[in-house]
């Protein structure tokens, strides 16, 4: 008999008059709410609780990592991605990869790569484009100085990582791992050993060996530092340490690209989302065939729109397995984190970043404190596939944060972490809110289904008898509670502006008990 959770759990919608963060981490979200305050940007507050992101919960993403960012600017009306995605290092040679038989123990059902080189340690470790990504936005958006951008992440580095139950869980589900690696023990597991509060005492905090002084010299210096100045030097000096096979060249040569998007109708709304090797074209294709479906004002969400939903998020994912390379199965520990930001002027903010596994390659660089991706287990280990291993490529990603603008002028920034359960989770909820109006407090707390697995239909458990009944004439369905962990059907967020109300609504992910929406005061 499968566990059962039986309380309940809801979490109310935040409103705001001015702007609202959203984010996995509700210190994040007040970092970016701060910078509000100060006059910043959305643009801003979203670098702001990025960075602190990688702080809070750096398990799930931080300077070691990537990711994809879309921008709307309320002045011009338009929307621009920017894609900070990893690269294979220039010396990589796919042969250093071998099969050994079976299949991968993490994310993908990969064939199993001799001793999970392109899984763990050094070896998994692909070029980091989060710090690119987030100077690239800088560049061309904010409205303060990059050193006030990273002071939030500066002060909370300083204080510590506060364990709390949930992180003590998240280090728990790694820790097997993390202790292959002293420099990432000495960290997580002090002691050899799980930090875990006493029962009726306050949570124990941890240092964050060498993290406080890297952000603090990527203040200083800049961003350029990180790849080409006095950090990227001590970089190298840390990967030559523990065998990252990354060098100064392929830190000099990384690029984020930012793109003008010219969107996607969809119904009466215009959708956004990335390009490229994201889940961003398996939205917008999942929507393109959703569409065909006739939904008016007056439908019901019932079994014949759940049974669309899986046609059309089934045939988006076979086109995009047959195109790009991806892999039909989906396993548990994602790392990726979202966020989202809406400001007084209208400007909106959506930001999906990630390490890749939970804890990334569970390597941390011993001097700079930096916890680094294993990017390379996005590449498909055969040879002679579209995603393949192979020097300086960039591997296809999940990653898949939207723009919504509405045909009344409402607008809202949308995305989850999940893996591949992120399209799934990100079409329902879109189609959720335009097509039945849902607030956004509604639809994350409607029932969801997901089709990552490529086989069968994962049902929240709390959908309809009769709707998880007709779902099961056509599929196999396996009905799955929607909990804490583990959870099987991604972790989204939204944040949206009604231009009836001239209200900003933050909706977080209900079953986090970290994830938080903070108005601007």
């Amino acid at each position: 008999m499968l566990p059962k959770e039986t309380w309940s759990i809801n979490k109310p919608a935040v409103k705001s008059d001015r702007g609202i963060v959203t984010a996995q981490h509700y210190i994040a979200a007040q970092a970016g709410a701060s910078i509000l305050e100060m006059g910043g940007n959305a643009i801003d507050a979203a670098i702001a609780s990025a960075f602190s992101l990688g702080v809070v919960e750096p398990w799930m993403s931080g300077l070691g990592g990537c990711g994809y960012m879309l921008v709307y600017i309320a002045e011009t009306r338009k929307t621009f991605a920017i894609d900070f995605g990893v690269n294979a290092p220039i010396r990589l040679d796919p042969a250093k990869f071998p099969l050994s038989g079976g299949y991968d123990s993490d994310l993908f059902a990969w064939p199993e790569v001799l001793e999970n080189r392109n899984i763990l340690g050094p070896t998994s470790v692909a070029v980091p484009g989060f710090v690119a990504g987030m100077a690239e936005a800088a560049k061309r958006f904010s409205s303060l100085p990059w050193i006030k951008l990273l002071a939030p992440a500066i002060h909370q580095a300083e204080s510590g990582l506060c364990v709390d139950w949930y992180s003590s869980l998240k280090i728990a589900s790694a820790a097997s791992v993390l202790n292959q690696f002293p420099s990432s023990q000495s960290i997580y597991l002090p002691g050899g050993f799980v930090p875990m509060g006493a029962w009726a005492g306050p949570p124990p905090t941890i240092k964050l060996t060498g993290l406080t002084e890297t952000l603090q010299q990527l203040a200083n210096e800049g961003p350029s530092t990180f790849y080409s100045g006095r950090l990227a030097a001590d970089l190298v000096d840390d990967f030559l340490s523990v065998g990252i096979n990354i060098r100064a060249d392929d830190l000099l040569r990384y690029r984020a690209q930012c793109t003008e998007l010219s969107g996607f109708k969809y119904r009466d709304s215009k959708i956004f989302a990335s390009p490229g090797l994201c889940a961003g074209p398996n939205l917008l294709r999942a929507l393109e065939l959703l569409e065909s479906f006739s939904i008016n004002s007056s439908s019901l969400l019932d079994a014949k729109v759940y049974i669309h939903y899986a046609n059309s998020l089934k045939r988006a994912y076979a086109e995009r397995l047959q195109d790009l390379g991806d892999t039909p199965e989906s396993k548990m520990h994602t790392s990726t984190t979202h966020l989202n930001v809406i400001d007084q002027q209208g400007n909106v903010v959506a930001i999906t970043q990630t390490l890749l596994s939970l804890f990334g390659s569970k390597l941390v660089l011993p001097k700079t404190g930096i916890l680094m991706n294993n990017g390379i287990m996005w590449f498909d280990p055969r040879t002679n596939h579209p995603n393949s291993l192979g020097p300086k490529k960039q591997p296809l990603s999940n990653m898949c944060p939207a723009i919504v603008l509405e045909n009344d002028g409402s607008k809202f920034a949308i995305g989850a972490s999940g893996g591949r359960r992120i399209t799934s989770a990100v079409v329902q909820l879109i189609s959720f809110m335009i097509d039945f109006a849902m607030e956004p407090e509604i639809a994350m707390h409607q029932p969801r289904i997901d089709i990552s697995s490529g086989q069968d239909i994962c049902v929240d458990s709390r959908l309809e008898q009769h709707i998880i009944d007709q779902l099961g004439q056509q599929d196999n369905v396996v009905p799955a509670e929607h909990g804490v962990f583990p959870n099987l059907f991604a972790c989204p967020g939204i944040a949206r502006w009604d231009a009836t109300t001239q209200q900003c609504t933050g909706a977080s992910f209900i079953y986090s008990p970290l994830a938080d929406s903070v108005a601007e005061r």
